[in-house]
C-alpha cells in the first residue's frame, strides 16, 4: 500500500505545471531569496486579510500555511525541474540510450549544470557512435585478409594449391595486411591515451626520404613505379622524430602507391617555406574532390574517392592518414589535401625550427584515406 501511496504521489506531483518564472534570475541564491520573500509576503497577506474579515485565527493561519506550500511546491518544482530531468536522462545513459536531452532555460548554476550535461550527453553519443563504427570497421577489415590466408592455407593443406612461390607470395601479402592494421590499431591506441612522446633530433631530408623512397620501390615492383625526389636545399634538415616521421611518409607513399597508374612516378619533395619545411607527396592518381579533402582525414574513411572518375573505394584499412595527422599534430605540424590540377598531393608542413613538442590531444579524430 504505502509504494502505490508512493506512486499516486509522484503521478499528481508529475501533473504539477512545471513553471519556471525565476529562470532569468541568474543565481541559485537570489532565487531561493525570492522563493522565501514571495511565500512569506502571500502568509502575511492572506493573514491579514482574513483577520480583517473575522474568518478567525483558526482559518485564516492554515490557509495561509496550504497556499504558501503550493506556492513553494510550484516555484520549486520549476526550478528543480533540469535536475530530474538530469536524473531521468542519466538512467537512460545507464541503459546505453544518449538521445536524452536537458531542457536548460534558466541561466542560474543549475541551468548552467544542465548545459554542461547536454554537452556530455553529445559527446557521449558520438563516442559511442565512434566505438560502434570501429569496432564494425576493424572486424571487417580484420575478416578480409584472416578469410583469404585461410582460403590460401586451406587449398594447401587439400591438396588444391602448390606451394610455390606466386602462392606464398599471396598469403605473405595477406599476413603484411593484416600486421599493418594490427600496427595501426596499437598507434590508434597510444594516440588515445596520449601517452606518445617525440625523440626530436635533426632529419637530414635527402637521404631520408631516399631511403623512403627504395622502401616503397621495394613494394611496387609489379606496378613499376618511380619516386625521384628532390630536396631543395641538399642540405635540408628538420627537427623531427625519425621513427614518427619514417611512419608518416610511409603511409604516405603506401597510399600514393595504392592509387597511382602502373608505371607512374611518385614525387617526393622537400623545401623550407618561411618558418616551416614542407613535403609534398604527389602521384598521378584520380586525385581527390574538394569537398571531400578534409574527409579523408577521418578514421575509417576509405578509398580515394575521386569526384571525376567515379571510381570507388579501392581497399586499405581506412586508417592510415589518421596515423599521418596525428603524427603532423605531435610535431605541431599539418597535412593536408594540395589544391592541384591533377593527381593528389599530400602536403605535409613540420616547423622549421625546435619547439616544445608534447603529445597531441586524443580528440584529433582524424581518419585514413
Amino acid at each position: 500500500m504505502s509504494r502505490q501511496r508512493h506512486a499516486s504521489t509522484q503521478a499528481h506531483l508529475a501533473r504539477l505545471p512545471d513553471v519556471r518564472p525565476l529562470d532569468r534570475l541568474q543565481s541559485i541564491k537570489i532565487k531561493l531569496g525570492v522563493l522565501v520573500a514571495a511565500t512569506v509576503t502571500l502568509a502575511a497577506l492572506i493573514t491579514w486579510v482574513g483577520l480583517n474579515n473575522h474568518l478567525g485565527p483558526t482559518r485564516t493561519f492554515p490557509l495561509a500555511i496550504v497556499v504558501s506550500l503550493v506556492l513553494t511546491q510550484i516555484l520549486a518544482r520549476g526550478m528543480t525541474s533540469p535536475l530530474r530531468e538530469m536524473t531521468a536522462a542519466a538512467r537512460a545513459m545507464a541503459a546505453g540510450d544518449y538521445s536524452q536531452r536537458v531542457t536548460a532555460t534558466s541561466r542560474d548554476e543549475v541551468g548552467q549544470l544542465a548545459v554542461t550535461f547536454n554537452a556530455m550527453a553529445e559527446d557521449l553519443a558520438s563516442a559511442d557512435l565512434l566505438r560502434r563504427e570501429m569496432v564494425a570497421n576493424v572486424s571487417h577489415e580484420l575478416r578480409t585478409p584472416v578469410t583469404a590466408l585461410q582460403a590460401q592455407l586451406e587449398n594447401i593443406v587439400d591438396g588444391v594449391s602448390e606451394p610455390d612461390t606466386a602462392t606464398m607470395q599471396v598469403a605473405l601479402a595477406q599476413t603484411e595486411r593484416l600486421g599493418r592494421l594490427v600496427a595501426y590499431l596499437l598507434d590508434l591506441s597510444r594516440v588515445e591515451a596520449g601517452a606518445v612522446g617525440l625523440d626530436i633530433t635533426d632529419v637530414a631530408l635527402s637521404d631520408f626520404l631516399a631511403e623512403a623512397s627504395d622502401s616503397a620501390a621495394l613494394v611496387s615492383i609489379d606496378k613499376g613505379l618511380t619516386f625521384p625526389v628532390d630536396v631543395d636545399p641538399p642540405d635540408l634538415t628538420v627537427p623531427a622524430d625519425r621513427e614518427r616521421l619514417h611512419q608518416i611518409l610511409a603511409n604516405l607513399l603506401h597510399n600514393a602507391v595504392r592509387h597511382s597508374p602502373p608505371g607512374e612516378p611518385i614525387r617526393i619533395e622537400a623545401s623550407r617555406v618561411g618558418d616551416v619545411v614542407r613535403i609534398d607527396v604527389t602521384d598521378r592518381g584520380p586525385g581527390i574532390a574538394r569537398e571531400q579533402r578534409q574527409q579523408v582525414f577521418e578514421r575509417f574513411a576509405r578509398g580515394n574517392m575521386p569526384a571525376i572518375t567515379g571510381q570507388i573505394s579501392t581497399g586499405g584499412t581506412g586508417l592510415g592518414l589518421s596515423i599521418v595527422r596525428w603524427a603532423a599534430n605531435l610535431h605541431g605540424g599539418t597535412i593536408e589535401v594540395a589544391d592541384t590540377s591533377s593527381g593528389c598531393t599530400m602536403r605535409l608542413e613540420l616547423p622549421a625550427a625546435r619547439a616544445d613538442h608534447r603529445p597531441a590531444p586524443s580528440a584529433d579524430r582524424a581518419r585514413g584515406r
